[in-house]
């Protein structure tokens, strides 16, 4: 599939007074304001309601098309879409911010400021949020008939703030003035069940039959979301769903004269689609996930089976006209939910039904890690999802039966494979469910697809081999380049042109220019511009200067144990010593930027971060050092944060422990932006190092098969302590309360951890890490050598956009087509 395939006739762009005059009208006339009134939030909010005009008709059209052309459409169903702010996005994928950024310049309005004012949209947390953003820029760049599903939290996570160095959450109320980008549809409405029994009856043909009665019901309503396409007319949707009570069930209170029973029980229905994540170490948070899952897994099939139904009433066609991709296993009870309309409610018989099914469903696992594989208790699907559960074991019957015949007499298989796990409480083991009720599994990098066949789901993949499949994953160059670093973007585009921003392996062609000085100096200036910008921006949330003459060195996640971010800290504090021990010494001057979400319940991760800014404060607050390295934890990591630091980065750290991290993402946008990258065989990072070369990027540690045999051998981490003075002298000063002279024995439980565990092998690749930053340093004391190795790195990046991981995943798994948008409804703008 390539772009220049695609239909992308755009209308001829607007003038400046056009746009001016959609600006006021939606200014006087929506936001009911004028030029003497309108605050900075009212002019956003006229802004993002013209452009928003200016999407309607291409949206109706593709909706429209997609109908006529009878399409096959995927659904793209993830608990996470991190999309960032809209309007930006917006105004790139349709091709006209420079149209607007001049029309509001005659006006004296700064379209930067506006861009500020809009609030991150509190859809996501990490790095599966945002992949399912880039792929539905991608998907409506392709002009793909595709729809992502998703739930509209009205917190979201949480916002975080640092206070006395801790993480502190607070509710991230990005609704709180409403969402321009969002359409509400009263009339999609689907019925939720919860609870209830199950009664078995015959139907007229004597059929066994089963039906799910006295159940709980909650209302799920639709917000659509238009999703343009770059150099296309295309323009997707994103439907979220939110809770809503039903009448029924707030008139039964009522009835009884109990008005505050009516409003508690309706917060209490409405909760499902409050936050995201509620912390699952309780009973109640744990209830509430599953009926999140559930929430979003029913209202998504059920909608989807409407809009089938509209143009279909063979069921036999489902397979040929719709693939529902599931993003992870958090809606993997979509599958169980299908199965239940089709038998209960279309009343075919379980063999057509399961075909029809498994043709449906496709699989994205993203982790390797056994415990964060989810399984649900079986006592808790029998209280809430009575039928499901019914259904998940009958599945799991018909599936051992096959296995027992492919593999007889071998019952230690049988017990790893079953849907459901005996080991402790019963429970149901929800990849073993995706794996089985879907025809395609795919990993999301080469390595992590290969640990999946020949570890994780070996025996899965020795009755299924042809099931499985690898995908890597991939970002979006509008949003990572083009719109996030339009100073790179634009010198780029300036020597090779613009067609990277459709094909990104265009980029290759920067590679004839990385030994050109002059170009190499123009590289240098615009990573400079960037750093001077993130500078102001760190010390305005942290208060912290920095100088942008120092390297900065990054490293932007989720704060977990296996990402290592305490191996990043021990760097530092080594850092810290050799200055320290030796003044007058010449070494490069670093910035180390942290930057993540903790998890709420997840002690380790909270306790790091206050171990960072602890260090940060030591190190910050020293004059024989602060001059040469700085230590800055920004808060509240979200996409519009990211959007500054990845341009500004001059070092990447990926030093996940190899064999434990999918993929990654973060890893591709720093170096699409020009960060060459320090990091272990692991993920991504290996591929990276294939396009870019080995001498063009920073590799240390063990790789997955060492790690796997040290921890064989039998690792002991108290050797590498006591053979390694310097990090010896890291762990004691954190054992011994040099950051935290107030409580001393504050950060005992990471160094204790590290030294009894060492679950991550923090301390045998030490040695190596800081052998490698020093090689960093080398390099970077030569700043055209330096340029030249950033160059390379961004021009090998073309195999990392989310364009062609998107293209595979069509080709390969969901055989959908790009769609012709015709011209249906009239246009007055755009």
């Amino acid at each position: 599939m390539n772009v220049s395939d695609i239909d992308a006739s755009i209308e001829t762009k607007p003038t400046p007074s056009d746009l001016q005059r959609i600006f006021l009208r939606h200014l006087q006339y929506t936001i009911v304001k004028d030029k003497f009134t309108a605050t900075q939030a009212d002019l956003y909010l006229a802004l993002a309601h013209a452009v928003r005009e200016m999407l309607v008709d291409r949206w109706l059209d593709t909706q429209q098309s997609y109908y006529i052309n009878n399409a096959k459409r995927v659904y793209y169903i993830s608990m996470e879409f991190l999309i960032g702010r809209t309007l930006g996005n917006s105004l790139i994928n349709l091709g006209i911010m420079e149209e607007w950024e001049n029309a509001l310049k005659e006006m004296g309005i700064d379209l930067k400021d506006l861009q500020e004012t809009e609030w991150d949209a509190g859809l996501g947390n990490g790095g599966l949020g945002r992949l399912a953003a880039c792929f539905l820029d991608s998907m409506a760049t392709l002009s793909l008939p595709a729809y992502g599903y998703g739930i509209r939290y009205e917190y979201g996570m949480f916002y975080q703030k640092i206070v006395d160095g801790a993480q502190y959450e607070v509710p991230d109320n990005w609704l709180r003035y409403g969402n321009p980008w969002e359409f509400g549809r009263q009339e999609h409405l689907h019925k939720i069940r919860y609870h209830g029994r199950v009664q078995e009856y015959n139907d007229e043909q004597g059929e066994q039959r089963y039906e799910w009665v006295d159940t709980h019901d909650v209302m799920a309503m639709a917000y659509d979301v238009p999703v343009p396409g770059y150099g296309t007319s295309a323009v997707n949707t994103l439907r979220m769903w939110s809770a809503k009570s039903t009448r029924d069930f707030e008139l039964s209170f009522f009835n009884q004269g109990n008005y505050i029973g009516a409003v508690e029980s309706k917060m209490r229905t409405e909760n499902i689609s409050k936050v995201l994540y509620p912390a699952d170490h309780v009973a109640e948070g744990k209830e509430l996930r599953l009926r999140q899952e559930y929430f979003l897994s029913s209202a998504t099939v059920q909608d989807i089976f409407y809009r089938f139904l509209k143009k279909h009433s063979d069921l036999s066609l489902l397979p040929e006209k719709v693939a529902i991709q599931l993003n992870d296993t958090h809606p993997t009870l979509a599958i169980p939910e299908l199965m239940r309309i089709l038998l209960d409610e279309k009343r075919m018989d379980w063999d057509s039904a399961w075909k029809m099914s498994v043709e449906t469903f496709a699989y994205t696992n993203h982790t390797i890690l056994p415990e964060a594989l989810e399984t649900w208790p079986v006592h808790l699907l029998e209280q809430i999802l009575p039928r499901h559960l019914m259904i998940i074991y009958e599945i799991n019957d018909h599936f051992l039966k096959n296995v027992a015949t492919r593999f007889p007499g071998d019952t230690d298989k049988l017990r790893r494979m079953s849907i459901v796990g005996e080991e402790g409480a019963k429970h149901i083991r929800m990849a073993h469910l995706a794996i089985v009720g879907s025809h395609s599994i795919n990993g999301v990098s080469a390595l992590h697809s290969q640990i999946l066949k020949d570890d994780l789901f070996r025996d899965f993949h020795d009755l299924w081999p042809e099931r499985f499949n690898n995908k890597t994953n991939g970002i979006t160059q509008r949003r990572w380049l083009k719109h996030a670093n339009r100073w790179l973007a634009d010198l780029i585009s300036s020597k090779i042109g613009n067609s990277w921003i459709t094909d990104l392996d265009e980029l290759t062609r920067l590679r004839e220019l990385a030994d050109d000085r002059d170009f190499q100096q123009q590289w240098i200036e615009v990573k400079q511009a960037n750093k001077r910008r993130l500078a102001e921006q760190i010390l305005k949330l942290t208060a912290i200067p920095v100088s942008a003459d120092s390297l900065f060195d990054c490293q932007t996640k989720r704060i977990h144990e296996y990402k290592r971010q305490i191996l990043n800290v021990l760097h530092v504090i080594t850092r810290y010593n050799r200055i320290k021990s030796s003044p007058g010494c010449v070494i490069t001057p670093r910035t180390i930027i942290f930057s993540g979400k903790a998890a709420p319940s997840y002690y380790m991760a909270k306790l790091t971060i206050q171990l960072i800014t602890a260090v940060g404060a030591v190190v910050n607050n020293d004059p024989a050092v602060n001059k040469l390295l700085k230590v800055v934890f920004i808060p509240n990591y979200n996409v519009s944060l990211a959007e500054n630091i990845f341009p500004a980065a001059d070092l990447s750290q990926q030093i996940s422990t190899a064999g434990t991290e999918a993929s990654g993402t973060g890893n591709m946008k720093y170096a699409l932006n020009g960060a060459l990258t320090i990091g272990t065989l692991d993920g991504a990072n290996i591929e990276i190092m294939e396009e870019v070369g080995r001498d063009n990027i920073f590799i240390f540690g063990l790789d997955a098969n060492q790690v796997a045999n040290l921890k064989k051998s039998g690792y002991r981490a108290h050797d590498y302590y006591q053979a390694n003075p310097e990090l010896k002298q890291a762990l004691d000063m954190i054992a011994d309360g040099s950051f935290s002279p107030d409580n001393p024995g504050r950060f005992r439980p990471i160094s204790d951890n590290l030294l009894a565990n060492d679950t991550y092998l923090l301390l045998a690749d030490y040695a190596d890490y800081i052998a490698c930053q020093q090689k960093v340093d080398q390099l970077y004391q030569q700043p055209g050598e330096w340029a030249r190795t950033s160059i390379l790195n961004t021009a090998a990046m073309g195999k990392f956009s989310s364009d062609r991981t998107i293209a595979e995943y069509a080709r390969d798994i969901w055989n959908i087509h790009p769609e012709k948008i015709r011209r249906h409804s009239r246009r007055n703008l755009a």
